[in-house]
Protein backbone atom coordinates (compact mmCIF):
# COMPACT_ATOMS: atom_id res chain seq x y z
CA UNK A 1 0.00 0.00 0.00
CA UNK A 2 1.30 3.25 -0.99
CA UNK A 3 2.07 5.74 1.74
CA UNK A 4 3.01 9.09 1.55
CA UNK A 5 5.41 11.49 3.54
CA UNK A 6 4.54 14.55 4.63
CA UNK A 7 6.52 17.53 5.83
CA UNK A 8 6.42 17.50 9.48
CA UNK A 9 5.54 20.35 11.62
CA UNK A 10 8.90 21.44 13.31
CA UNK A 11 7.74 23.62 16.19
CA UNK A 12 4.41 25.70 16.68
CA UNK A 13 5.63 28.85 14.97
CA UNK A 14 6.96 26.91 11.60
CA UNK A 15 4.70 27.22 8.57
CA UNK A 16 7.04 26.29 5.73
CA UNK A 17 10.58 24.54 5.16
CA UNK A 18 12.79 24.06 2.58
CA UNK A 19 14.48 21.52 1.12
CA UNK A 20 17.93 21.50 0.49
CA UNK A 21 19.00 17.65 -0.65
CA UNK A 22 16.78 14.61 -1.82
CA UNK A 23 19.04 11.62 -0.85
CA UNK A 24 17.09 9.11 -2.70
CA UNK A 25 15.39 9.77 -6.43
CA UNK A 26 12.50 8.31 -7.78
CA UNK A 27 12.15 4.83 -8.17
CA UNK A 28 15.17 3.82 -5.42
CA UNK A 29 14.38 1.02 -3.03
CA UNK A 30 13.81 2.63 0.57
CA UNK A 31 14.02 1.11 3.54
CA UNK A 32 13.15 1.79 6.95
CA UNK A 33 15.50 4.34 9.07
CA UNK A 34 17.08 5.59 5.28
CA UNK A 35 16.75 9.37 4.85
CA UNK A 36 14.45 10.35 2.00
CA UNK A 37 15.68 14.17 2.23
CA UNK A 38 17.04 17.16 4.10
CA UNK A 39 15.60 20.34 4.82
CA UNK A 40 15.47 23.53 6.98
CA UNK A 41 13.48 26.03 8.53
CA UNK A 42 14.13 29.79 9.98
CA UNK A 43 15.69 27.58 12.84
CA UNK A 44 17.15 24.52 12.68
CA UNK A 45 18.30 21.69 9.88
CA UNK A 46 16.70 18.24 9.85
CA UNK A 47 16.70 14.87 8.03
CA UNK A 48 13.59 13.43 7.39
CA UNK A 49 13.51 9.15 7.44
CA UNK A 50 11.89 6.65 6.04
CA UNK A 51 8.95 4.75 8.22
CA UNK A 52 8.06 2.30 5.60
CA UNK A 53 9.69 0.35 3.27
CA UNK A 54 8.97 0.09 -0.65
CA UNK A 55 10.61 1.80 -3.82
CA UNK A 56 10.53 5.99 -3.92
CA UNK A 57 6.95 6.20 -6.21
CA UNK A 58 7.75 9.93 -6.93
CA UNK A 59 8.76 13.22 -5.30
CA UNK A 60 6.23 16.25 -5.81
CA UNK A 61 9.06 18.94 -4.89
CA UNK A 62 12.72 19.73 -5.91
CA UNK A 63 15.36 20.94 -3.89
CA UNK A 64 15.61 24.47 -2.79
CA UNK A 65 11.70 24.42 -2.94
CA UNK A 66 9.82 25.81 0.10
CA UNK A 67 7.34 23.41 1.28
CA UNK A 68 3.70 24.10 3.79
CA UNK A 69 3.99 21.95 6.59
CA UNK A 70 1.40 18.55 6.79
CA UNK A 71 1.45 18.80 2.63
CA UNK A 72 2.85 15.20 1.17
CA UNK A 73 6.42 15.46 0.14
CA UNK A 74 6.78 12.00 -1.63
CA UNK A 75 4.92 8.60 -2.13
CA UNK A 76 6.57 5.26 -0.71
CA UNK A 77 5.31 2.23 -2.14
CA UNK A 78 4.79 -0.75 -4.54
CA UNK A 79 5.49 -0.58 -7.94
CA UNK A 80 3.17 -0.23 -10.39
CA UNK A 81 0.55 1.62 -7.41
CA UNK A 82 -1.40 4.61 -8.18
CA UNK A 83 0.22 8.01 -6.46
CA UNK A 84 -2.88 10.77 -8.11
CA UNK A 85 -4.42 10.70 -4.87
CA UNK A 86 -1.40 11.76 -2.61
CA UNK A 87 -0.55 14.59 -5.16
CA UNK A 88 -0.54 17.92 -3.18
CA UNK A 89 -3.98 19.85 -3.54
CA UNK A 90 -3.73 22.91 -1.93
CA UNK A 91 -3.29 25.74 -3.90
CA UNK A 92 -1.44 26.11 -6.95
CA UNK A 93 1.25 23.60 -5.73
CA UNK A 94 -2.28 20.60 -6.60
CA UNK A 95 -2.35 21.66 -10.73
CA UNK A 96 1.42 22.05 -11.01
CA UNK A 97 2.22 18.97 -9.70
CA UNK A 98 -0.24 17.33 -12.15
CA UNK A 99 1.53 18.27 -14.78
CA UNK A 100 4.66 16.91 -16.63
CA UNK A 101 7.88 18.92 -14.85
CA UNK A 102 8.87 19.93 -18.59
CA UNK A 103 5.19 21.19 -19.68
CA UNK A 104 5.12 22.89 -15.81
CA UNK A 105 8.18 24.71 -16.72
CA UNK A 106 6.68 26.23 -19.75
CA UNK A 107 3.79 27.00 -18.23
CA UNK A 108 5.33 28.75 -15.56
CA UNK A 109 7.93 31.15 -18.44
CA UNK A 110 4.21 31.74 -20.28
CA UNK A 111 2.17 32.69 -16.91
CA UNK A 112 5.36 35.19 -15.94
CA UNK A 113 6.01 36.52 -19.09
CA UNK A 114 2.47 38.58 -19.42
CA UNK A 115 3.27 41.20 -17.89
CA UNK A 116 7.09 42.73 -17.28
CA UNK A 117 9.29 41.38 -14.42
CA UNK A 118 8.64 44.19 -11.64
CA UNK A 119 11.59 45.63 -9.44
CA UNK A 120 11.59 45.39 -5.75
CA UNK A 121 12.58 47.96 -3.64
CA UNK A 122 16.23 48.70 -2.92
CA UNK A 123 15.75 48.94 0.75
CA UNK A 124 13.59 46.00 1.33
CA UNK A 125 14.54 42.35 2.08
CA UNK A 126 14.65 39.92 -0.78
CA UNK A 127 13.82 36.22 0.13
CA UNK A 128 14.87 33.75 -2.33
CA UNK A 129 15.18 29.85 -2.63
CA UNK A 130 18.54 28.30 -2.82
CA UNK A 131 17.54 26.71 -6.08
CA UNK A 132 17.03 30.27 -7.97
CA UNK A 133 19.88 32.16 -6.26
CA UNK A 134 22.03 29.19 -8.07
CA UNK A 135 19.98 29.71 -11.64
CA UNK A 136 20.41 33.79 -10.97
CA UNK A 137 24.47 33.16 -10.90
CA UNK A 138 23.96 31.06 -13.54
CA UNK A 139 22.53 33.42 -15.80
CA UNK A 140 24.11 36.53 -14.09
CA UNK A 141 21.02 37.58 -13.46
CA UNK A 142 20.32 40.17 -10.62
CA UNK A 143 17.65 39.79 -8.19
CA UNK A 144 16.88 42.31 -6.50
CA UNK A 145 15.14 43.35 -9.40
CA UNK A 146 12.61 40.69 -9.72
CA UNK A 147 9.46 40.15 -8.02
CA UNK A 148 9.24 36.80 -6.29
CA UNK A 149 6.30 35.15 -6.84
CA UNK A 150 6.95 32.01 -4.55
CA UNK A 151 5.49 31.94 -1.06
CA UNK A 152 5.45 35.72 1.16
CA UNK A 153 6.95 36.90 -2.10
CA UNK A 154 9.94 34.64 -2.35
CA UNK A 155 11.96 34.66 -5.67
CA UNK A 156 11.61 30.90 -7.05
CA UNK A 157 13.48 29.36 -9.75
CA UNK A 158 10.41 29.85 -12.01
CA UNK A 159 11.02 33.83 -11.32
CA UNK A 160 14.50 33.27 -12.51
CA UNK A 161 13.30 31.75 -15.75
CA UNK A 162 10.88 34.11 -16.60
CA UNK A 163 13.09 37.08 -16.09
CA UNK A 164 15.46 35.44 -18.62
CA UNK A 165 13.27 35.32 -21.13
CA UNK A 166 12.37 38.62 -20.49
CA UNK A 167 15.94 39.98 -20.38
CA UNK A 168 17.88 41.83 -23.23
CA UNK A 169 20.14 40.31 -25.85
CA UNK A 170 23.59 39.81 -24.18
CA UNK A 171 26.43 39.59 -26.76
CA UNK A 172 28.82 36.53 -26.45
CA UNK A 173 31.54 38.41 -24.66
CA UNK A 174 29.01 39.42 -22.00
CA UNK A 175 27.70 36.31 -21.82
CA UNK A 176 30.87 34.22 -21.10
CA UNK A 177 31.99 36.94 -18.45
CA UNK A 178 28.46 36.16 -16.59
CA UNK A 179 29.18 32.31 -16.49
CA UNK A 180 32.98 32.52 -15.99
CA UNK A 181 33.65 35.71 -13.41
CA UNK A 182 30.13 36.15 -12.33
CA UNK A 183 29.35 39.41 -13.44
CA UNK A 184 25.78 41.11 -13.91
CA UNK A 185 24.51 43.83 -15.75
CA UNK A 186 21.63 46.38 -13.76
CA UNK A 187 18.34 44.96 -15.31
CA UNK A 188 16.74 48.06 -14.01
CA UNK A 189 18.52 49.91 -16.98
CA UNK A 190 17.16 47.50 -20.10
CA UNK A 191 14.27 45.97 -21.27
CA UNK A 192 13.44 43.17 -23.78
CA UNK A 193 15.22 44.17 -27.43
CA UNK A 194 18.11 46.47 -25.87
CA UNK A 195 21.59 44.86 -25.98
CA UNK A 196 24.01 44.09 -23.03
CA UNK A 197 27.77 44.36 -23.51
CA UNK A 198 30.64 43.44 -21.33
CA UNK A 199 30.96 47.41 -21.01
CA UNK A 200 27.70 47.27 -19.18
CA UNK A 201 28.55 44.57 -16.95
CA UNK A 202 29.82 44.99 -12.96
CA UNK A 203 31.66 42.56 -10.56
CA UNK A 204 28.17 40.70 -8.45
CA UNK A 205 30.08 40.09 -5.75
CA UNK A 206 29.78 36.37 -6.34
CA UNK A 207 34.00 35.74 -7.24
CA UNK A 208 36.49 38.19 -6.94
CA UNK A 209 37.74 38.54 -10.79
CA UNK A 210 41.48 39.50 -9.10
CA UNK A 211 42.40 36.66 -7.48
CA UNK A 212 40.10 33.66 -9.52
CA UNK A 213 41.15 30.32 -9.30
CA UNK A 214 42.53 31.04 -5.72
CA UNK A 215 39.83 30.01 -3.58
CA UNK A 216 36.67 28.06 -3.29
CA UNK A 217 33.11 29.63 -3.46
CA UNK A 218 31.27 27.90 -0.51
CA UNK A 219 27.89 29.17 -0.81
CA UNK A 220 25.93 30.29 2.50
CA UNK A 221 23.82 27.61 4.36
CA UNK A 222 20.33 28.62 5.26
CA UNK A 223 21.20 28.05 8.75
CA UNK A 224 24.55 30.07 8.26
CA UNK A 225 22.76 33.00 7.01
CA UNK A 226 20.40 32.25 10.20
CA UNK A 227 23.17 32.58 12.39
CA UNK A 228 25.01 35.45 10.85
CA UNK A 229 21.72 38.11 10.63
CA UNK A 230 21.21 36.90 14.49
CA UNK A 231 24.58 38.12 15.21
CA UNK A 232 24.74 40.92 13.59
CA UNK A 233 21.17 41.74 15.13
CA UNK A 234 22.62 41.10 18.45
CA UNK A 235 25.33 43.51 18.60
CA UNK A 236 23.43 46.34 16.75
CA UNK A 237 20.66 46.17 19.28
CA UNK A 238 22.47 45.62 22.46
CA UNK A 239 24.99 47.45 24.41
CA UNK A 240 27.38 44.39 25.38
CA UNK A 241 29.99 44.42 27.49
CA UNK A 242 32.23 41.48 28.71
CA UNK A 243 34.15 40.61 31.73
CA UNK A 244 37.19 38.22 32.48
CA UNK A 245 37.74 36.67 35.75
CA UNK A 246 39.35 32.82 36.73
CA UNK A 247 38.39 30.28 38.98
CA UNK A 248 40.46 28.09 40.77
CA UNK A 249 39.25 24.83 39.73
CA UNK A 250 40.92 22.06 41.88
CA UNK A 251 37.66 21.21 43.51
CA UNK A 252 36.22 20.33 39.84
CA UNK A 253 39.21 18.73 39.03
CA UNK A 254 39.20 16.14 42.17
CA UNK A 255 35.41 15.66 41.53
CA UNK A 256 36.30 15.19 37.51
CA UNK A 257 38.51 12.20 38.88
CA UNK A 258 36.13 10.34 40.97
CA UNK A 259 34.06 10.74 37.98
CA UNK A 260 36.36 9.06 35.45
CA UNK A 261 37.06 6.01 38.30
CA UNK A 262 33.22 5.59 38.90
CA UNK A 263 31.56 5.65 35.51
CA UNK A 264 33.42 2.71 34.75
CA UNK A 265 31.23 0.81 37.25
CA UNK A 266 27.82 2.47 35.71
CA UNK A 267 26.84 4.22 39.02
CA UNK A 268 27.21 7.81 37.55
CA UNK A 269 27.20 9.43 34.28
CA UNK A 270 30.28 10.64 32.49
CA UNK A 271 30.04 14.45 33.98
CA UNK A 272 32.00 16.47 32.05
CA UNK A 273 34.13 19.59 33.26
CA UNK A 274 30.99 21.81 31.39
CA UNK A 275 28.09 20.01 32.86
CA UNK A 276 29.77 21.49 36.29
CA UNK A 277 30.38 24.84 34.77
CA UNK A 278 26.57 24.85 33.96
CA UNK A 279 25.71 23.45 37.82
CA UNK A 280 27.23 25.99 39.36
CA UNK A 281 26.16 29.36 36.84
CA UNK A 282 22.37 27.64 37.37
CA UNK A 283 22.97 27.88 40.98
CA UNK A 284 24.63 32.00 40.96
CA UNK A 285 21.51 32.65 38.81
CA UNK A 286 19.04 31.75 40.99
CA UNK A 287 20.69 34.01 43.63
CA UNK A 288 21.39 37.07 40.81
CA UNK A 289 18.31 37.19 39.18
CA UNK A 290 18.89 40.17 37.06
CA UNK A 291 21.00 38.20 34.92
CA UNK A 292 18.14 35.58 34.61
CA UNK A 293 16.19 37.99 32.64
CA UNK A 294 15.15 39.12 29.12
CA UNK A 295 15.55 42.63 28.20
CA UNK A 296 12.49 43.94 25.69
CA UNK A 297 13.07 47.52 24.97
CA UNK A 298 10.56 48.94 27.81
CA UNK A 299 10.36 46.70 30.62
CA UNK A 300 13.42 43.70 32.14
CA UNK A 301 11.67 39.93 32.58
CA UNK A 302 13.22 38.86 35.31
CA UNK A 303 12.57 34.77 35.57
CA UNK A 304 12.63 32.61 38.90
CA UNK A 305 13.41 29.23 37.02
CA UNK A 306 16.44 29.05 34.93
CA UNK A 307 16.02 27.67 31.44
CA UNK A 308 19.34 27.06 30.43
CA UNK A 309 20.84 27.55 26.84
CA UNK A 310 23.75 25.29 25.37
CA UNK A 311 25.78 26.53 22.60
CA UNK A 312 26.40 23.05 20.38
CA UNK A 313 28.80 22.67 17.55
CA UNK A 314 26.83 20.83 14.89
CA UNK A 315 27.81 20.04 11.27
CA UNK A 316 24.87 22.32 10.27
CA UNK A 317 26.19 24.90 12.08
CA UNK A 318 25.99 26.27 15.64
CA UNK A 319 22.96 25.96 17.61
CA UNK A 320 21.38 26.47 21.06
CA UNK A 321 18.90 24.45 22.73
CA UNK A 322 17.40 25.11 25.73
CA UNK A 323 17.26 23.18 28.98
CA UNK A 324 14.07 23.98 30.71
CA UNK A 325 13.53 23.80 34.24
CA UNK A 326 17.44 23.30 34.81
CA UNK A 327 17.50 24.48 38.16
CA UNK A 328 15.20 21.04 39.34
CA UNK A 329 17.89 18.39 37.87
CA UNK A 330 20.56 16.98 40.25
CA UNK A 331 24.52 17.04 38.52
CA UNK A 332 24.07 13.57 37.21
CA UNK A 333 20.29 14.37 36.01
CA UNK A 334 21.77 17.80 34.49
CA UNK A 335 24.49 15.92 32.69
CA UNK A 336 22.13 13.52 31.02
CA UNK A 337 19.85 16.16 30.04
CA UNK A 338 22.35 18.62 28.43
CA UNK A 339 23.94 15.43 26.64
CA UNK A 340 20.66 14.43 25.30
CA UNK A 341 19.59 18.05 23.79
CA UNK A 342 22.88 18.07 22.17
CA UNK A 343 22.60 14.43 20.37
CA UNK A 344 19.10 15.99 19.48
CA UNK A 345 20.52 18.95 17.85
CA UNK A 346 23.58 16.35 16.31
CA UNK A 347 21.43 14.55 14.69
CA UNK A 348 18.68 17.15 13.50
CA UNK A 349 16.01 15.92 16.18
CA UNK A 350 15.82 19.01 18.36
CA UNK A 351 12.31 20.45 19.06
CA UNK A 352 12.49 23.97 16.91
CA UNK A 353 10.90 25.34 19.82
CA UNK A 354 14.21 24.47 22.02
CA UNK A 355 15.92 26.35 19.34
CA UNK A 356 14.32 29.64 19.91
CA UNK A 357 16.44 32.91 22.35
CA UNK A 358 13.14 33.79 23.70
CA UNK A 359 12.84 29.94 24.97
CA UNK A 360 16.14 30.19 27.31
CA UNK A 361 16.93 32.77 30.21
CA UNK A 362 20.47 32.98 30.20
CA UNK A 363 22.90 31.10 27.86
CA UNK A 364 26.34 28.82 28.05
CA UNK A 365 29.26 28.44 25.59
CA UNK A 366 32.02 26.34 26.36
CA UNK A 367 35.17 26.99 23.60
CA UNK A 368 37.70 25.66 26.46
CA UNK A 369 37.99 22.22 24.60
CA UNK A 370 39.96 24.16 22.04
CA UNK A 371 42.28 25.46 24.46
CA UNK A 372 40.69 29.42 24.43
CA UNK A 373 41.74 31.47 27.07
CA UNK A 374 39.58 34.05 26.69
CA UNK A 375 36.69 35.19 23.89
CA UNK A 376 33.63 37.28 24.04
CA UNK A 377 30.71 35.78 23.46
CA UNK A 378 27.51 37.30 21.45
CA UNK A 379 24.67 37.50 23.38
CA UNK A 380 21.34 35.65 22.10
CA UNK A 381 18.51 38.63 22.02
CA UNK A 382 16.55 39.48 24.17
CA UNK A 383 18.61 37.39 26.66
CA UNK A 384 20.68 40.07 28.81
CA UNK A 385 23.33 37.26 29.96
CA UNK A 386 26.01 34.28 28.54
CA UNK A 387 28.90 32.89 29.81
CA UNK A 388 31.81 32.14 27.64
CA UNK A 389 33.81 28.95 29.46
CA UNK A 390 37.59 29.02 28.72
CA UNK A 391 40.38 26.40 28.92
CA UNK A 392 41.58 25.61 32.33
CA UNK A 393 45.71 26.89 32.63
CA UNK A 394 47.82 26.90 35.56
CA UNK A 395 48.07 30.22 37.52
CA UNK A 396 50.49 31.33 40.53
CA UNK A 397 48.78 31.69 44.11
CA UNK A 398 49.17 31.26 47.67
CA UNK A 399 48.86 27.02 48.25
CA UNK A 400 48.56 28.16 51.70
CA UNK A 401 50.78 29.04 54.82
CA UNK A 402 52.52 31.32 52.29
CA UNK A 403 53.95 28.75 49.96
CA UNK A 404 53.41 30.11 46.55
CA UNK A 405 52.53 27.29 43.56
CA UNK A 406 50.42 26.93 40.08
CA UNK A 407 46.95 26.27 40.46
CA UNK A 408 45.00 25.36 38.02
CA UNK A 409 42.50 28.02 36.97
CA UNK A 410 39.71 28.20 34.76
CA UNK A 411 38.37 31.40 33.00
CA UNK A 412 35.00 32.83 32.83
CA UNK A 413 33.96 35.19 30.05
CA UNK A 414 30.63 36.97 30.70
CA UNK A 415 29.01 39.17 28.36
CA UNK A 416 25.95 41.48 29.58
CA UNK A 417 23.44 43.87 28.04
CA UNK A 418 24.63 47.21 29.47
CA UNK A 419 20.71 48.69 28.41
CA UNK A 420 19.79 45.91 31.19
CA UNK A 421 22.33 45.54 33.56
CA UNK A 422 25.32 47.67 35.03
CA UNK A 423 28.53 47.05 35.66
CA UNK A 424 28.68 46.11 39.44
CA UNK A 425 25.80 43.80 39.59
CA UNK A 426 27.19 41.67 36.40
CA UNK A 427 30.28 41.51 38.26
CA UNK A 428 28.84 40.33 41.84
CA UNK A 429 27.15 37.73 39.50
CA UNK A 430 30.49 36.63 37.72
CA UNK A 431 32.07 36.59 41.10
CA UNK A 432 28.93 34.21 42.56
CA UNK A 433 29.53 31.70 39.41
CA UNK A 434 33.75 31.90 40.62
CA UNK A 435 32.52 31.08 44.27
CA UNK A 436 30.31 28.55 43.13
CA UNK A 437 32.80 26.64 41.54
CA UNK A 438 35.77 27.55 43.96
CA UNK A 439 33.21 25.87 46.83
CA UNK A 440 31.42 22.90 44.64
CA UNK A 441 29.81 20.36 46.51
CA UNK A 442 26.91 19.11 44.49
CA UNK A 443 23.96 16.91 44.27
CA UNK A 444 25.41 14.20 42.25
Amino acid sequence: MATPVIMPRQGQSVESCIITQWLKNKGDKVVVGDILFSYETDKAAFDEESTVAGTLLEAFFEEGDEVPVLTNVCVIGSEGEGIDEFRPVSGDVSEESKADPEERKKERILDETKEPVAAVPASGKLRISPRARRKAIEKGIVVENIRGTGPKGRVIERDIIAAEVSQPAITPLARKKMEVDHMAYDAAKFSKGDRVTSKDLYNAGQKATAYSGEFNRVPLSNIRKIIADAMQRSLLNSAQLTHHLSADARMMLELRSWVKTEKESGKVPNITLNDMVCYATIKALQSNPEANAHYTGDAILQFTPVHLGMAVDTERGLMVPVLKNAQDYSLSGLSRSLKRIAEQCQTGKIDPDLLSPEAATFTVSNLGVYGVEMFTPVLNLPQVGILGVNTITPRPADTGGGILGFVPHIGLSLTYNHQAIDGAPASRFLKSIKDEIEKFDPVI
